[in-house]
């Protein structure tokens, strides 16, 4: 009955991780301390959310796919310098904790918000024509390779970085933004996972159960975005930021 209820639990937890990564980031902010609540050391734990990160992340791109929404070339160059980023992160792959650390990652991710909702309308991203090469694109990629450090080591709250980047350097709207965020996520999660196996720093029952929940959550999510368009995306970040940002301040 216990396994029953952890088992649950994962998939029902997956779900709105998968969601709010998807929209926004931080999902792990979540899926982490459960997974160490059910018993994982902080380091397996780590290496686990990393499956369910992957299949959440090859759901999203599925989704956003199927509404005709992606950016490549653009996020295949900036995926590949994630992509080495992420090997020296996994590599180090230490759980960072403390109430300094949160403090300042709760800081961050105020900020982050409040650039993204509440940038000037003549900056806004819908209005200006894509930069996606050129000297934008050889910033973002050096700026996603220092993503992909972070991403490969912790993952936690990636996603909002790459919200506050796509659209002020590369001026992507916010759903082309999110759309190119999980492709990016996808390519430097592979090498990630890769090295988490390859030291074995993965829980298979637990990995899998939480993959189906974040999935299921990306796929749906992807799709909702679209339809909903950039509007309810700002919304939905200052909700979920802002109590994410609070939750690791006090709690």
């Amino acid at each position: 009955m216990v396994f029953e209820y952890e088992m649950i639990a994962l998939v029902l937890v997956g779900v709105f991780a998968g969601a709010i990564n998807t929209i926004a980031g931080g999902g792990s902010l979540l899926t982490l301390p459960l997974l160490i609540f059910l018993g994982l050391p902080p380091a397996i734990a780590n290496g686990t959310n990393r499956i369910a990160i992957l299949c959440q992340t090859a759901s999203s791109v599925a989704g956003f796919r199927s509404k005709g929404i992606n950016s490549f070339p653009f996020s295949l160059y900036i995926g590949a310098t994630a992509f080495l980023g992420a090997i020296i992160g996994a590599q180090i792959a230490v759980d960072i904790k403390g109430e300094t650390f949160n403090k300042i990652l709760s800081i961050i991710m105020i900020v982050v918000v409040f650039l993204i909702v509440f940038r000037k309308k003549g900056s806004d991203a819908s209005t200006l024509t894509e930069q996606t090469t050129g000297k934008p694109l050889w910033i973002s990629m050096i700026v996603f390779f220092f993503i992909g450090i972070y991403g490969g080591f912790i993952n936690a709250g990636v996603g909002i970085l790459m919200l506050l980047i796509l659209p002020n350097i590369n001026k992507l709207s916010l759903v082309k933004a999110n759309a190119t965020k999980v492709t990016v996520a996808f390519i430097y999660t592979t090498i990630a996972v890769a090295i988490f196996i390859l030291n074995d720093k993965i829980n298979w029952k637990y990995g899998i159960t939480l993959a189906t929940g974040n999935s299921l959550g990306a796929w749906f999510m992807s799709r909702y975005t679209v339809k909903k368009g950039d509007k309810f995306i700002k919304i939905a970040l200052l909700v979920i930021v802002t109590g994410m940002a609070l939750k690791l301040w006090f709690f």
